[in-house]
């Protein structure tokens, strides 16, 4: 699953929300562009969206979402196919449950 796949899944939840996106490991050019528009006030949804296409491969990453300036979402990804999401909404984490039959609590 990618970053784009999961933003998506956000769905209401995540469209207003503003991202700032770190990396452990630059893998791509867009991850440059992520990071620099991270770095002052973050970005919206549809800008970090529009950085993540489905083929985007990230190696620890972190997105975190804030709303209000108050944190409410934490996705990490430690490979190309390994999430931990944390949300204050237990609504997002159950939705996505319901999607990724795989999903584990931790």
């Amino acid at each position: 699953m990618s970053l784009a796949e999961l933003l998506v899944r956000l769905g209401s939840f995540g469209l207003d929300l503003t991202w700032r996106v770190e990396f452990d490991e630059i893998v791509d050019p867009r991850c440059v562009e992520m990071e620099r528009r991270s770095a002052d006030v973050g970005m919206d949804t549809l800008t970090l969206l529009s950085l993540t296409t489905p083929f985007l491969q990230l190696v620890d990453a972190q997105a975190r979402g804030f709303a209000g300036g108050q944190l409410v979402i934490v996705l990490t990804e430690f490979d190309s196919s390994l999430w931990d999401v944390r949300a204050v909404d237990e609504r997002v984490l159950s939705e996505l449950r319901h999607h990724y039959s795989g999903a584990k609590d931790l």
